[in-house]
């Protein structure tokens, strides 16, 4: 019988054979590499009960215009049944700027909440008990100031630091391999996240400093084995550069956090999750000899893929957004958050939100997944391509120690251009139809029909920065600039920085003055051309 194709691949370029056996996984050993759910090496999950015990947090990326509207928000989807907040910024404060820098112009609130000081963060936050919400915040760069507001906030609810659960993305290199949000060079953001880990550990150990992120380099165009390799890389980077600054393993590194893609490669995305597991635990115990078991136990939050959706049918983004929310559960994530169908052309309104987390209330309460734990487990073909999967991150890893570790790598531009390869030929293979992305290249309509989208109107803008000149009109100058004075001095020295950022954000110093004194010190990052 004729094929309807000459060769069948994934989504990332793996070669798919019609048929799996037992001789797939002939080499494999049950206890060596699957193992029970809890246990060494982790392969089937990272609680003896998963879902069984707890469902995965369900979280909503969410952040638009002003800080009181995406408030409004919160407090919606809290009553939706949503358990986790999510807060996406603005690009000016993704880059540490204030609103009224002439670089935030015509930005201001437009891909995010617009954050310029504490003042800000009370107002989203009001009436939001932070000992009662997990809040995650997707922040790089100024990611320590941002989470100093966050501090500080805490503090004016007479709320324990130790009380407070969420997770910091705070992950500088993927952003210099993928998403290009950055401020400082390499080594000063890395002492940067070596302090956030150090205040994590020492004054709110349920919070976790940082979320390692293969997310945006999945969306940059990588493929599944390329997001594995570069993401867990950057965090055995991470847990090695804190180790170097005096901390110990078994404190720090069970507080890591990961944050993964899921995208439309069904099986694949399944199976990148559990090798994922299985190889960040052998690793751990190869490079750094734990004694804590939970050293070894990759967690990770998965969100569905942003690159996947699309403009045209855009109501078949719901569908995308199921299956790969099916796939992030049956891979065992701990938290989720799913995008809504409007995404690709706008903020989403309220409707489309509520859609994408009723998609995982579904998953979680009708579909009969979560009843028992990694039901795919035993699987010829989804132990081969785990087994796959960890084979080619390794791959990649030997590369990079050859080159001298993540941050050397990143400067020669060699996962930058992984990255750039892997995205020209899937873009060729959908020009050449060879991938089928349905509403696109292949059951196209002549006519869409409209849907309606959240605009952002221009008034956003000049609302803000009017309430932030004002904001720093009525400051105590005097007070302000001997906080700044004392953060610069601590800067230079190589001290201990969050005591000084804490003790300026509650002087009322800006995200864009805190940063403009780390470009002052440590410099601006220049990205260097990759060939």
């Amino acid at each position: 019988m004729e094929l309807r194709k000459k060769t069948f691949k994934s989504l990332s370029g793996i070669e798919i054979r019609d048929l799996y056996g037992p001789e797939d996984v002939k080499e494999m050993r049950y206890s060596d590499d699957l193992g029970l759910p809890g246990h060494f090496p982790f392969t089937r999950g990272i609680y003896p009960t998963m879902y069984r015990g707890r469902l995965w947090t369900m979280r909503q990326f969410a952040g638009f215009a002003t800080a009181e509207e995406t408030n409004k928000r919160y407090r919606y989807l809290l009553k939706q049944g949503n358990t986790g907040l999510s807060v996406a910024f603005d690009m000016p404060t993704l880059m540490g700027y204030d609103s009224d820098h002439p670089r935030a112009k015509g930005e201001v609130g437009r891909c995010g909440v617009a954050i310029d000081s504490v003042a800000d963060m009370e107002t989203l936050f009001r009436g939001i008990p932070l000992d009662q919400a997990s809040v995650s915040m997707t922040i790089n760069g100024p990611a320590i100031v941002l989470f100093a507001m966050y501090l500080v906030v805490a503090e004016r609810q007479r709320i324990d630091f130790k009380s407070l659960r969420g997770t910091l993305q705070n992950d500088i290199l993927k952003e210099f391999i993928a998403q290009k949000e950055w401020i400082c060079p390499p080594e000063p953001s890395l002492k940067l996240i070596d302090d956030t880990i150090r205040f994590c550990l020492e004054s709110a150990p349920l919070y976790h400093p940082i979320s390692i992120s293969g997310y945006h380099i999945r969306e940059a165009g990588s493929t599944a084995a390329q997001e594995l390799a570069f993401t867990l890389y950057d965090g055995l980077t991470y847990v090695q550069r804190a180790i170097k600054s005096g901390l110990n393993v078994d404190d720090f590194a069970p507080r890591l956090s990961f944050f993964f893609n899921a995208h439309n490669d069904f099986f694949e995305e399944i199976a990148k999750y559990r090798a994922a597991r299985r190889l960040w635990a052998r690793e751990m115990k190869r490079r750094f000899n734990p004694k804590n078991p939970a050293t070894l136990a990759l967690r990770f939050h998965a969100q569905t893929a942003g690159c996947s959706l699309t403009a045209q049918q855009p109501y078949n983004n719901v569908v995308r957004v199921a299956l790969q929310a099916l796939a992030a559960v049956l891979g065992g994530t701990q938290s989720l958050h799913t995008n809504s169908l409007d995404e690709t052309l706008a903020l989403p309104t309220e409707e489309a939100v509520r859609i994408a987390l009723r998609t995982q209330q579904i998953i979680a309460h009708e579909s009969g997944v979560a009843d028992t734990i990694d039901p795919l487990g035993g699987s010829y073909y989804v132990e081969w391509l785990t087994n796959r999967m960890e084979a080619e991150a390794r791959n990649y890893f030997d590369r990079l120690d050859d080159m001298g570790g993540m941050v050397r790598a990143i400067e020669l531009g060699y996962p930058q251009n992984e990255i750039h390869r892997a995205a020209l030929a899937y873009q060729k293979e959908l020009e050449a139809g060879e991938q089928i992305t349905v509403g696109v290249n292949a059951y196209t309509e002549p006519e869409e029909r409209p849907v309606q989208i959240l605009k952002i109107k221009p008034e956003v803008e000049r609302r803000q920065v009017q309430a932030l000149r004002e904001r720093k009109r009525r400051r105590d100058k005097k007070r302000l600039s001997s906080a700044l004075a004392d953060l610069r001095a601590a800067a230079e020295d190589g001290c201990y920085l969050m005591p000084p950022i804490l003790q300026a954000v509650r002087s009322e110093a800006t995200v864009g003055e805190i940063c403009d004194l780390f470009r002052s010190v440590y410099g601006e990052y220049r990205e260097s051309v990759a060939i």
